[in-house]
C-alpha cells in the first residue's frame, strides 16, 4: 500500500510539473535551475518506470487495463456520434426536399419563404362518415399546435349531401366534447360554397359564407372531383383560397354577417321533362334546407358571439370531414402547414 501510494505521488507530481511547464510557471529562471530541472525529470520518470514494471506490477495492470477500456469506449463514442450526424444530415435533408415545393407555393398567397419554417408534409387521408351531422378529424401531426401559419391540401370529395364537405380545423383547444376552434368547409352546395365558423364550448359563436365560383371560375363542385383549398391565418385575419385564387377573408373579431341567400334553381323549360323536372326538385330542396339551415346558424352564432370567447390565438389543427346527412367521404392528398413568423 505504501509503495503504490509513492507511485501516485511520483505520477501525481509529474503531472504538476508539466502542467507548471506547460502554462509557463516560473521555477527558479537560471539556466542552471533548468538544467537541474530537467535532470529531475528524467529521474523521477525512471522511478516512476521502475516502480511500474516491478512492485507496481498491478497498478501498471491496472493503468493499461484502463487506458485499453477508455480506448475502446471513445472508439463506441465516436462511432455513435458519427452515426447520429449521419442520421442527423438524412433528416435535414428530407426535410429540405419536403419543404422545397413549400416554399416555391407559398408566394403565391402573399407569404415571405424567410420569414416562416416549414411545419409539415404528408401524403393522402381519407376521412369517410356517415350519417346525420357527423363528422372525423384527422391528422397525422395532430400534436403541433400553430397560431399563424398556411395549411393546404388537393381535396377530392364524394358527397352524398351537397351541403356535407371537406376542410379544415384550426386553433383548437382540442376537446372532443365542446371544443373552441375555427373550422373551413367547403361543399358541392350553390356550385361551390365555403364556410368560416368559430365554434365556442361547442357552438356556433361566428359564421361567415362565401360562394366561390363568383372568384374561383375554375372550381369543381361535381362529385369526385379535385380542388386545392389553403387557408391563412395571421392573427385575426383569415384567408381563404381554392386553386390558388382569394375567394374569401374574416376578420374574425367582427360578429357575423347574415349569409346572402346562394343562387336558386332554374326550373326546366319543359316541365315535361319527367327527369330534368326530377333533377330540378331536388336542387330545389337541398337549396331550400341550405337557406333555412344558414338563417338557423346566424341567429345561434349571433347570440354566441356576444356572449362567449370566440377570438382564438393558437391551438391544434388538421383535416375535417362533415356530414349533413348521407355518406361523405373526403381525401387529403399534398396536405402542408408552414408556420408564419409572429411580426
Amino acid at each position: 500500500m505504501i509503495k503504490q501510494h509513492k507511485f501516485h505521488l511520483l505520477l501525481g507530481f509529474l503531472v504538476l510539473l508539466s502542467v507548471s511547464l506547460a502554462c509557463g510557471v516560473n521555477l527558479g529562471g537560471s539556466d542552471d535551475s533548468q538544467s537541474t530541472l530537467d535532470a529531475m525529470s528524467v529521474s523521477i520518470a525512471q522511478t516512476a518506470t521502475a516502480g511500474a514494471a516491478g512492485d507496481e506490477g498491478e497498478s501498471s495492470g491496472a493503468v493499461q487495463t484502463a487506458q485499453a477500456q477508455a480506448t475502446q469506449k471513445s472508439a463506441e463514442i465516436n462511432l455513435t456520434q458519427t452515426a447520429i450526424a449521419e442520421n442527423q444530415s438524412q433528416e435535414q435533408a428530407a426535410q429540405n426536399e419536403a419543404a422545397a415545393p413549400i416554399i416555391a407555393e407559398i408566394p403565391r398567397y402573399g407569404l415571405d419563404p424567410d420569414k416562416g419554417q416549414f411545419g409539415w408534409a404528408q401524403g393522402p387521408l381519407v376521412l369517410e362518415v356517415e350519417g346525420y351531422q357527423q363528422n372525423a378529424f384527422g391528422n397525422e401531426y395532430q400534436h403541433i399546435p400553430a397560431a399563424d401559419f398556411a395549411l393546404a391540401a388537393d381535396i377530392t370529395w364524394n358527397t352524398q349531401y351537397g351541403t356535407s364537405g371537406c376542410g379544415f380545423m384550426f386553433r383548437s383547444d382540442g376537446n372532443q366534447q365542446k371544443p373552441n376552434q375555427y373550422m373551413i368547409l367547403i361543399s358541392r352546395a350553390a356550385l361551390g360554397h365555403a364556410v368560416f365558423m368559430a365554434m365556442a364550448d361547442g357552438e356556433p359563436a361566428n359564421l361567415r359564407d362565401f360562394y366561390i365560383r363568383e372568384e374561383d371560375r375554375s372550381f369543381d363542385f361535381h362529385n369526385d372531383a379535385t380542388n386545392r383549398l389553403v387557408v391563412v391565418a395571421r392573427g385575426n385575419l383569415i384567408e381563404i383560397y381554392t386553386n390558388g385564387i382569394k375567394v374569401g377573408e374574416v376578420l374574425t373579431t367582427e360578429p357575423p354577417k347574415r349569409p346572402a341567400n346562394p343562387p336558386k334553381p332554374q326550373k326546366p323549360a319543359d316541365s315535361s321533362d319527367t327527369n330534368a323536372m326530377n333533377i330540378y326538385n331536388a336542387q330545389l330542396a337541398e337549396y331550400e334546407d341550405l337557406v333555412a339551415e344558414m338563417s338557423e346558424t346566424y341567429n345561434i352564432a349571433s347570440f354566441n358571439f356576444e356572449e362567449k370567447e370566440a377570438v382564438f390565438e393558437q391551438g391544434f389543427l388538421g383535416m375535417l370531414a362533415i356530414s349533413e346527412s348521407g355518406r361523405t367521404r373526403c381525401e387529403f392528398s399534398n396536405a402542408w402547414l408552414w408556420l408564419i413568423d409572429k411580426e
